[in-house]
């Protein structure tokens, strides 16, 4: 079991976040999927909140975090969503003309508390782009994980488009195997 520690407190405190863009809108990929990758890392970094694995879908964020108990999770959380959103207007102008005053997060987020079930979360955190590799609004080349800034591997399996097809097709485009045709 890892524990932290403060001065008198040993802590072992993990939460797994989910928070997304007002009106829920699928705009994080691309450059903005970047910047806000490294935005929460600095955030986080600053509060000495360690990420443990997070994932940026389109239209949401998932973090497993491990907060210190010297902060409250509606503390971090609007922390996170209050300084990250004036970072990205400041980076991104042109996002006011869709958002309008500097809100570019819901007003609400999921949490949940993980013990004992930290792994499979880390599981679920890691497995919420497979999803995406099927849509055709983002290119493969966009797929770069904003929190270690690697490349996501290409090579994972995704889910063919035909409803009728129960096949796994390792090609971007499902569409173009023989089992869908």
């Amino acid at each position: 079991m890892d524990k932290n520690s403060l001065s008198h407190t040993s802590w072992n405190c993990k939460y797994h976040v989910v928070f997304a863009p007002k009106y829920r809108r699928q705009v994080i990929y691309g450059r903005l999927k970047q910047d806000i990758g490294k935005i929460l890392r600095d955030l986080c970094d600053r509060k000495g909140i360690n990420i443990i694995e997070a994932e940026c879908c389109p239209d949401h964020i998932h973090m497993l975090l491990e907060i210190p108990p010297k902060y409250s999770i509606s503390q971090t959380m609007g922390y996170l969503k209050g300084k990250s959103s004036l970072i990205i207007f400041d980076r991104h102008a042109n996002l006011k003309y869709k958002y309008g005053n500097r809100h570019f997060w819901c007003r609400g987020y999921y949490v949940d508390t993980a013990g004992k079930n930290a792994k499979k979360i880390q599981e679920y955190i890691k497995n919420q782009l497979k999803e995406d590799y099927m849509a055709d609004q983002i290119s493969i080349k966009e797929f770069v994980d904003p929190f270690k800034g690697e490349q996501v591997n290409k090579s994972k399996k995704i889910r063919c488009f035909s409803t009728s097809c129960e096949n796994w097709c390792t090609r971007k485009k499902a569409r173009s195997m023989e089992c869908c045709r």
